[in-house]
């Protein structure tokens, strides 16, 4: 609904550039406000009977009094008609030129429709009615249905019975729009307006009909009269037919035309005690009608990429962290401002055999779609090369190859990391990116060492990996360099800060309890100063848990025909030791069958693991690195069902080539939890 426009208005930053009449006149007022000049009340703005005002249509700047030319303006004496003209073509000039300004305040559509209200009402205008198409164009897109437009927004005069008051109001400050700016009650009745009440005498939604009057009107550039033919048949089209139309010219019907098509029109009206519409002010209606769908056509094509930024960083980044046995995990990501929404940091957490997490940071060179589509690209490359278990610095050659591949100038920095929560060790490798800390248990931060690199797209660089502990009860930090490097820090103070912080963090929770994850991450972030948010950020942190040794059983077995039956008789001496005796019908059975399949094929011992953690997870693996397939068997086949039954009875199980080979896997619910598949 349409909302009236408020007395005030905040202060708003001028942009440069938003009229072409402003190099040939200046800055309205000789660097006074941007405002529109204002109607003057007092005997200035009043004709010679003293009962209306002057004619002239925009009130001049001129204080002197005298007698009223042809026009209606005052006149001083001794001056000329070809003086008097050229005034008031330069007050008409300043006032497009502060009214063009105003408009060109706006950011967002409300603030642009709202400047063009407050720019006119009451120094060209004494109302007006601001339609827009609902919902507006985009681009090339074309439209959908019926062309409607909506009534955005409205402004009017307000009457004040007391001059005094408007005396007193204009000298506290306010907007003289807001507070009346006009000598005496003016008579609205015959205009449709928004009411005191709030009531909308007004049509609110008016469709276009092809080949209307209105339609005509709007394919049209320039304003003309609400009292020509074309307007007196297209008024009552946007107005209603219920509603009577302002008599002579004292309504402007101007069609809002952005770049590609009309996104709306605008109606300013005057009330019957001021003078008309003049031939001039067409012009200066039609400078104010294309100033604002320009303003407004800018404002929607931002929203649209805003819009599509928010998506495409949305899609860029994973929708929600995995959940691998043995380490918990939270991020975080703060794009650098508003106006640079999308850019080129990521994050992910990959799960791998052998209950093993990747877990990878990344940031491309600069903040556009460009950075996002690279960015987007490397984060898919990443996720492939993990899926085949490469190790931590090959994974990085491949990445610096696949940045050449795409032949763009933007660099991109990557710390790629592989922890395993059986060995409680974690490998990294790093390409130019600023490294990790790691909070200890009992409070200490340290930023780990680790090969620094160069960063992917340089070519021709090898890359190195370091393998470290990874304590139990140690929470890792990754993260891009928006975090700790700013205009007012350089990199390696920002580290210091951050390793200052954790431990500071820590030492809130006491020596034996780690800081919950997700508050540790809001509390890095509030490290962060006005000045440090010059770039992307974005966070990854993972709580080492590990799995206990007694919670792990191994076997290695020959690739021979007895193979399947030790497998069952390992598989129930673990359940019988973890107390899980129950599951040991469909361990067996299952452990049987994929064991039975890799000995098949298999030319080196078989490996066979057993993990107890929130489930129980099998693990067999082999020298094969073709992945087994589920397929229906057939009545009169002797096999062919062992997939079959896994799919049938597990939990859930999956397949992953590795360099050597590869691990077929299942996981089986403890007794006591739901199923989930």
């Amino acid at each position: 609904m349409p909302a009236a426009a408020e007395s005030g208005e905040g202060a708003a930053r001028p942009r440069p550039g938003t009229s072409p009449l402003d190099a040939s006149i200046g800055a309205a007022g000789h660097g006074g406000p941007a405002d529109p000049p204002r109607p003057r009340g007092g005997s200035d703005d009043m004709s010679d009977d003293g009962n209306g005002p002057a004619a002239g249509t925009i009130a001049s700047g001129d204080g002197g009094a005298g007698h009223h030319g042809g026009g209606g303006a005052p006149v001083p004496a001794g001056v000329s008609g070809e003086a008097t003209a050229a005034r008031r073509e330069g007050d008409r000039l300043r006032f497009v030129g502060a009214a063009t300004r105003r408009i060109a305040r706006g950011i967002d559509l409300d603030e642009i429709v709202l400047g063009l209200c407050r720019a006119t009402v009451p120094t060209f205008s004494d109302a007006i009615l601001v339609y827009l198409r609902d919902p507006l164009p985009v681009g090339d897109e074309r439209p959908v249905g019926p062309v409607v437009l909506r009534l955005r927004r409205t402004d009017r005069l307000r009457p004040i019975d007391d001059l005094t008051d408007i005396s007193s109001t204009i000298g506290a400050g306010m907007d003289l729009a807001g507070a009346a700016g006009a000598t005496g009650e003016l008579d609205f009745s015959q205009l449709p307006l928004v009411g005191p009440q709030g009531d909308l005498p007004a049509a609110e939604l008016c469709e276009i009909r092809p080949g209307g009057a209105l339609a005509e009107v709007l394919r049209g550039v320039r304003p003309v009269f609400g009292s020509s033919a074309a307007a007196r048949a297209a008024l009552p089209e946007l107005l209603g037919l219920e509603h009577p139309l302002p008599r002579g010219n004292r309504a402007v019907l101007a069609p809002l035309r952005g770049r590609r098509r009309v996104i709306g029109a605008a109606v300013f009206l005057r009330s019957p005690e001021r003078p008309a519409f003049e031939q001039n002010d067409l012009l200066v209606a039609a400078q104010l009608a294309t100033h604002t769908a320009l303003g407004i056509d800018k404002a929607v094509l931002y929203g649209r990429e805003a819009y599509i930024a928010d998506e495409l960083q949305r899609t860029m980044l994973p929708d929600s962290l995995p959940q691998p046995t043995g380490v918990r995990l939270a991020s975080r990501y703060l794009p650098a401002a508003e106006t640079a929404r999308v850019g080129g940091d990521w994050y992910d957490a990959i799960p791998l055999p052998g209950s093993r997490v990747a877990l990878v940071v990344g940031d491309v060179m600069g903040h556009s779609m460009t950075s996002a589509a690279i960015m987007g690209q490397l984060r898919t490359t990443a996720q492939t090369l993990a899926q085949l278990d490469l190790p931590p610095a090959e994974v990085l050659h491949h990445l610096d190859e696949q940045a050449q591949r795409l032949g763009s100038d933007r660099m991109a920095t990557c710390l790629y990391a592989v922890y395993d929560p059986v060995a409680h060790r974690i490998t990294i490798a790093n390409a130019g990116h600023p490294p990790p800390v790691l909070l200890h248990l009992g409070g200490r931060a340290e930023v780990l060492r680790v090969p620094p690199g160069a960063p992917i797209g340089v070519g021709g660089v090898d890359f190195e990996a370091v393998e470290l502990d990874a304590p139990a009860g140690g929470t890792l930090l990754l993260y891009t360099d928006g975090l700790v490097e700013s205009r007012l820090r350089d990199v390696w103070t920002g580290i210091e800060q951050l390793r200052e912080r954790l431990a500071t963090t820590a030492q809130l929770t006491g020596l034996d309890h780690p800081p919950p994850l997700e508050a540790l991450c809001d509390d890095v972030l509030d490290m962060l100063g006005p000045g440090d948010r010059d770039d992307d950020i974005a966070l990854l942190a993972a709580r080492f848990d590990g799995i206990a040794p007694s919670d792990v059983a191994y076997w290695f077995l020959d690739p021979e025909e007895t193979a399947p039956g030790r497998a069952r008789r390992f598989a129930r001496r673990a359940l019988t030791r973890w107390g899980l005796e129950e599951l040991s019908d469909s361990l067996e059975l299952l452990v049987s069958e994929v064991v039975t399949n890799a000995v098949r094929y298999a030319e080196r011992p078989v490996t066979l693991r057993l993990l107890r953690t929130d489930v129980l997870r099998c693990e067999v693996g082999d020298d094969s690195p073709q992945l087994p397939r589920q397929r229906r068997a057939r009545d009169t086949d002797e096999g062919g069902r062992g997939l079959f039954l896994v799919n049938r009875v597990a939990r859930r199980w999956g397949a992953t080539r590795l360099s050597s080979g590869k691990v077929v896997w299942f996981e089986l619910s403890l007794p006591g939890t739901p199923e989930r598949r």
